[in-house]
This record gives structure tokens, C-alpha cells and sequence, in this order.
């Protein structure tokens, strides 16, 4: 809450009605068909006030009510000189019933003002308003001064409590609507945070697959224009199946983890390298279960570097070494003495740098390029 305690309003949602309990709710229309009750009842009971008198009390309690349900609307609308407007209105018409024999009910419109000017307006403007209501209702009451004085009192300090009660109200309504947005952005966050997850799965094990095939298929459609024989172009399709076969066994794997259903990583390293003599898979540290995350991240990395190797280094051996460290693993894949492959030059990197941008995400780190002996891509992710 901010601005000076004197000149600031109460809050919006306390002056208003949403939020409100329906005991609340019930207990307030029970007050107010009560106080209109005795305005009514006041109005038709003088004997001496004829037809037309008692009508023109009715209408007097017409425009009160009117005027006080304007009130709590341009209170609600923190407007200060409309609110200021319809007191003074409902101070007169008290004033005029006093006047005209009906003291019941401008003792109710002083004391109704002095109690909600108090509860709804801000301090410096509602102190004088309750100040003058209350002067007036202990000028026009016939109690003895004591009860008056011990009435007026009762009264400020229930216009302060209901103040205090609808403030405190308020909070407790704008806190939960703030609650509310937190909770729905972290919904839409964690939305966005899995389709983003999603994207990448398919982007990663589609990409490398599809550019692999459409390479064969380009390879097999040149060698027929050419006239080469049929072998070759078989080979080429044969090629482009396999690698549909495995683009669609690695969509399998993509749904298997984002299912979590995913198999150890030692074991997913070991079946990617089954049935190469070239490769091998080292373990080092102690084993234990990633984050899926960290894990899918290891994997797409191997999957894009042996990719890499089979397009660019035909024969090439192959050194795959999973490194558990306390605060992070470790995936090196090292080839060497590889001869460049028919598909050198297809594609442009766009893999490795999808597997980097992957790591960064997760706070860790893709480094790739030639060393000593051939090829090196070295991920480490914290976990």
C-alpha cells in the first residue's frame, strides 16, 4: 500500500463486495432493509403529518437510499468530490427531517453518515464528515450527555473497526487474485518449457534422420539419371530404408523419454554402438540416474556424433567415455583414422550446433572439433 495514510483510500477490493462471504452478504442487506424499515416506519407513524406529508417522507427515504447507493458507487470509484456531493446531500436531508418532526430518521441518516464516511473515505476527508455527522446527532439527541458521548464514541470506533476489517478484507482478495496470476504464468511458463522440450525431441531425432535419407535418395536419383547399374542404386535405397528404420525406432525412444520411460544410459550407449567392431563404451564414476533432461541430452549428443562420424569418416574407430562426476557428467566421443565418407559435406552443422544450444540450457557446455588423432565432442552437463 502506498501514499500518505491520511489521503489514501482504502482499497478497492475492500470498499467493493466481491470476495465477500455469503454470511457477509446477508447480514449487510439485513442492516440495510432494517435501516430502511425504520426510515419507512418513522415516515408514516407522526399522526400529525398528513396524506401529503408522509408522502413527501417517503420520497425524502427514496432519495436517501438513492443518494447512499451513489455513494457507495463513487467510493468505490475513488472519486472524492462526488462522494463529498452526495454526504452533504444526506447531512440536508437529515437536517430537514429534524426539522420537520421526523428525529428517528435523521438520527439514522447522522449516524449512517458519520459510520461509512469513516469506513470508506480516506482519513482527511472522512475525520471532518464524521466529525460534523456526529456533532449533529449529539446536538439533536435528547439522551443524556453521557449516553450520547459514550454512543458517539462506540460509533468512531466502529466506523474505524469495519475500516480496519474491510482493508484487511481487501488484501486478503487482491494477495489471492495476485496468487492466482502467479500460479496461471507458472502454468503457461511450464507449458511453454515442455512444448520448447518436445520441439527439440523431434527436431533432434527427425533432422539428422530425414537430411540422411533425402542425401541417399538424391544419391540413388542422380545414379539413375546416369544410367548407373542397379546395384549401386540399390545400395542407395537400401541405405535410405535403414535410415528410416532408424529415424523411426529413435522416434520410439524420443516418446519412450518424454513418457520417462527411459532406458539406463549405459545400456542406450552399448545398443548404439552394437554391431560396430570400430566402437567402443567406457564407464567411469559412479552410476546413478540423471535428470531426464541431463539424459536425453547425453544421448542426442552420442546419437549426432556417431552420425557425424559414419558421414564424414567412413571406418573411422570410435571411443565413447561416460564420465560420472559428483557435480556433472562427462560424454567424450573421439574418432580416428577414418577416410572421408561419400556424404562429407551434406548438411551444415546444424546438429552439433542444435546439441550445444541443448546444453546451454542446461547450464552446461559442447565443445567439438579436431584434435590430435581425428575428431573430438566433448558435452558436460551439471546434475
Amino acid at each position: 500500500m502506498s501514499g500518505n495514510v491520511w489521503t489514501r483510500w482504502p482499497l478497492r477490493e475492500a470498499l467493493s463486495r466481491e470476495g465477500t462471504s455469503r454470511p457477509r452478504r446477508m447480514l449487510a442487506w439485513a442492516v440495510r432493509l432494517l435501516v430502511l424499515g425504520v426510515l419507512l416506519w418513522s415516515a408514516f407513524s407522526h399522526r400529525h403529518v398528513g396524506i401529503w406529508g408522509a408522502l413527501a417522507a417517503t420520497a425524502g427515504v427514496v432519495v436517501a437510499g438513492l443518494a447512499g447507493w451513489a455513494f457507495f458507487r463513487t467510493t468505490c470509484a475513488h472519486r472524492l468530490v462526488p462522494s463529498l456531493a452526495l454526504t452533504g446531500l444526506l447531512l440536508a436531508i437529515a437536517v430537514a427531517a429534524q426539522a420537520t418532526g421526523f428525529r428517528v430518521p435523521a438520527l439514522v441518516i447522522f449516524c449512517g453518515c458519520g459510520i461509512t464516511a469513516l469506513e470508506r473515505l480516506p482519513l482527511a476527508a472522512a475525520g471532518p464528515v464524521t466529525a460534523v455527522a456526529l456533532a449533529a446527532y449529539s446536538a439533536f439527541n435528547t439522551d443524556a450527555w453521557l449516553n450520547t458521548t459514550i454512543t458517539v464514541a462506540g460509533m468512531a470506533l466502529g466506523g474505524y473497526v469495519l475500516r480496519l476489517d474491510a482493508e484487511a478484507r481487501g488484501s486478503a482478495q487482491r494477495l489471492l487474485v495476485q496468487e492466482r496470476a502467479a500460479l496461471a504464468a507458472e502454468a503457461e511458463s511450464a507449458a511453454l518449457t515442455e512444448r520448447a522440450r518436445i520441439a527439440r525431441e523431434i527436431h533432434d531425432v527427425l533432422a539428422h534422420s530425414l537430411s540422411a535419407q533425402l542425401v541417399h535418395l538424391e544419391a540413388a536419383r542422380l545414379l539413375i539419371e546416369n544410367g548407373a547399374d542397379r546395384e549401386r542404386i540399390l545400395e542407395r535405397v537400401v541405405a535410405a530404408r535403414g535410415m528410416a528404420r532408424d529415424g523411426l525406432a529413435e522416434t520410439r525412444q524420443a516418446l519412450s523419454a518424454l513418457r520417462g520411460e527411459l532406458t539406463p544410459l549405459e545400456d542406450f550407449l552399448a545398443e548404439l554402438v552394437s554391431g560396430a567392431d570400430n566402437a567402443e563404451v567406457t564407464v567411469t564414476g559412479e552410476r546413478r540416474p540423471l535428470p531426464a533432461e541431463a539424459s536425453q541430452a547425453v544421448r542426442r549428443v552420442a546419437q549426432e556424433a556417431l552420425t557425424n562420424v559414419r558421414k564424414h569418416a567412413q571406418g573411422a574407430k570410435v571411443r565413447l567415455r561416460l564420465d560420472y562426476s559428483p557435480r556433472e557428467v562427462t560424454l567424450d566421443v573421439r574418432d580416428w583414422g577414418g577416410r572421408p565418407g561419400e556424404l562429407t559435406g551434406s548438411g551444415g552443422g546444424y546438429g552439433l550446433l542444435g546439441m550445444r544450444e541443448r546444453a546451454e540450457l542446461l547450464g552446461g557446455s559442447l565443445d567439438a572439433g579436431p584434435d590430435e588423432e581425428g575428431f573430438m565432442v566433448t558435452l558436460k552437463v551439471p546434475v
